[in-house]
């Protein structure tokens, strides 16, 4: 138990894959502009990469495996990743209209963040079994979220602070990025 609980934190904290692994940055960038977009987004995200980290390990596992297929992997999974969230979308559409408005336009923007096949090869290479990869991926989408919403507080704050003009806008987010990522890689010495 105690083994699952560190890879959760590890994943959560100290292995973050937006400011450790540098992974899903566009969306890290572009949803956190508003803290309502980066809520849907962290949401979205978060669905997505669960279950398709879970996917990915059975396709990999009891499909790849058994037919030799395994050098297939990146293609395989970026298309459970795309599958899984054109399926999350219209079931999401169909069953709950309200919140397909609100994440209507981020759902089609998972497909391309990194962060969600990067949890899903990692899983693999580190040889995870499914409980731990669903642990893995649980951890690394609440890190993805709980980054992408203080990231976006920090850039509302940023609105109203007085920054020199040549600093105003992208490169203030890029710089406050890089001191997160900082702060962040404080927690490296928690898994020791």
């Amino acid at each position: 138990m105690a083994d699952l609980f560190s890879l959760w934190v590890g994943a959560l904290l100290i292995n973050n894959f937006v400011l450790v692994w540098f992974l899903g940055l566009c969306p890290f960038m572009g949803a956190s502009t508003r803290l309502d977009n980066a809520l849907a987004m962290g949401a979205a995200t978060c669905f997505v990469l669960v279950l398709s980290a879970a996917s990915s390990y059975l396709v990999y596992h009891y499909l790849l495996v058994p037919f030799g297929l395994t050098s297939f992997r990146i293609i395989a999974f970026i298309l459970v990743v795309a599958f899984l969230v054109q399926l999350t979308e219209l079931y999401v559409r169909h069953a709950h209209p309200l919140i397909h408005q609100t994440l209507g336009a981020y759902l089609p923007l998972v497909t391309s963040n990194c962060a969600v096949l990067g949890v899903a090869l990692i899983a693999l290479r580190e040889q995870l079994g499914f409980i731990e990869t669903l642990i893995y991926a649980f951890g690394a989408a609440l890190g993805f979220w709980l980054v992408l919403l203080l990231f976006a507080a920090i850039r509302r704050q940023l609105e109203g602070a007085d920054v020199p003009a040549r600093f105003a806008g992208v490169p203030i987010a890029l710089i406050t990025a890089g001191f997160m990522s900082l702060a962040f890689m404080g927690f490296s010495g928690m898994g020791q």
